[in-house]
């Protein structure tokens, strides 16, 4: 399962596809964010840029996956 904040692969592909969209945006302002505090040295967590960056790639990997699928399902039809 998922710990503190994260999510799982397998919760993201239960969601909508908006809801991923919106949840990408917040997380890639989040990790913007932590990225800016780290860069002024503010950030204590610095784990979390790890794990931000790891959200942001898990959503776009569904997404992506989706997209892909969506694609090909039109060349299937005859």
């Amino acid at each position: 399962m998922a710990k503190g904040n994260t999510v799982a692969a397998k919760e993201l592909r239960e969601r909508g596809e908006a809801e991923l969209e919106s949840l990408l945006a917040t997380k890639v302002e989040e990790l913007q964010k932590a990225r800016f505090k780290h860069a002024l040295g503010q950030l204590r967590t610095t784990h979390s840029l790890k794990a931000l960056k790891r959200e942001v790639a898990r959503i776009e990997t569904v997404l992506g996956e989706r997209a892909a699928k969506a694609a090909a399902k039109p060349a299937e039809v005859k």
